[in-house]
């Protein structure tokens, strides 16, 4: 199965790691894996910002550098339901809004991918210690991708999961909602990390880059020893 990476820009720039694991697991459950060198922002951040006109060049680049793909993966929530809005943005557009609809339809976050597509339920991975799992809010309440995090890190070989206390509640990223109201963002996280330390756990997982920088830049200026990884590099362990 050839899989194209759709890595997202948190990925690239600064949690490189997370993009190595994601290909090293998806080749270790036989897929051949490329990434096209053309992708770009996916258009979220201006988008959401309200620069519609200027967000769709962004949308057509990337458009037209997955367009031969057969199945897109990025190790995003957040950015894969992206690629899901571009048939909605694109809507009466006779030029972009097939094509629009064709990227939408062979896009996946990666657990989902793994566990609707490959029909992997465990991964044979191996991580020591006790964990909480944050439950990004556009993974989950957009995406519409709860079950298959949890089925994955359940079978993870000496992992223990302990349910995060308000898991449905959002850790205060939100993309430019955490730079436009900072005080708001701020107490918002700071309930997430006494949440996440209600747990007593060593680690805290998550699905989605953003939300896992806006926590652990929150631990680590309260100095805590809590470590923070994306379920990518926990899956990828052995």
């Amino acid at each position: 199965m050839r899989v194209s990476l759709f890595a997202t820009c948190l990925v690239d720039m600064f949690q490189t790691n997370v993009g190595k694991s994601t290909v090293e697991l998806l080749e270790k459950l036989g897929c051949e894996v490329v990434f096209p060198e053309s992708q770009v922002c996916c258009g979220q951040p201006s988008y959401n910002s309200g620069y519609v006109r200027e967000s769709k060049e962004a949308m057509k680049r990337m458009i037209e550098t997955f367009a031969d793909a057969e199945y897109i993966v990025s190790p995003s929530g957040s950015c894969a339901f992206m690629f899901k809005e571009y048939p909605r943005i694109f809507e009466g557009d006779k030029v972009w809004e097939k094509r629009a609809k064709d990227i939408a339809d062979k896009t996946f976050e990666l657990t989902q991918f793994i566990v609707d597509i490959l029909q992997v339920k465990d991964v044979g991975a191996a991580f020591e210690g006790k964990a909480t799992y944050h439950a990004s809010c556009h993974m989950t309440r957009l995406l519409g991708v709860k079950s298959p995090p949890m089925l994955l890190l359940n079978n993870v070989n000496g992992l223990t999961l302990t349910e995060l206390p308000g898991k449905e509640q959002c850790c205060g990223f939100g993309g430019t909602f955490s730079v436009k109201m900072a005080e708001i963002s701020e107490q918002m996280v700071d309930e997430k990390v006494r949440h996440v330390e209600e747990t007593d756990a060593d680690y805290l997982i998550g699905s989605d880059a953003g939300c896992l920088m806006n926590i652990a830049g929150r631990i680590q200026r309260k100095g805590m020893p809590i470590k923070v990884y994306h379920i990518a590099e926990v899956l990828n362990c052995r």
